[in-house]
């Protein structure tokens, strides 16, 4: 490891509550960010309700006003929903069943 980098982990390690080596620090802190990685959290009602009503009024900006309403709503829908790629992706939505 870089020099700049040992001091960052020894700063670090002096800070802790228990004496710890460089190793076992080390050990923790790939410990704490792969459980960090892997435990996720759903995003909460609130903020999913908030960024689903900014997509909708964003969305709503991008429509041709010119069209029939039934198609205004289908391009709509086709936007926040996003490209089929996209969707198949994301990690925050239930995977299909197909």
């Amino acid at each position: 490891m870089p020099p700049n980098e040992l001091a960052n982990l020894d700063n670090w390690i002096s800070g802790q509550k228990t004496k710890q080596t460089r190793p076992e620090a080390i050990r923790r802190l790939v410990e704490q960010a792969i459980a960090r990685s892997t435990h996720r959290a759903r995003p909460s009602k609130q903020k999913a309700k908030k960024a689903s009503e900014l997509a909708n009024r964003t969305a709503e900006h991008l429509v041709d006003k010119t069209m029939p309403v039934e198609e205004q709503q289908r391009r709509k829908r086709a936007l926040i929903k996003g490209p089929k790629e996209f969707r198949e992706i994301r990690e925050d939505l239930p995977k299909s069943k197909t």
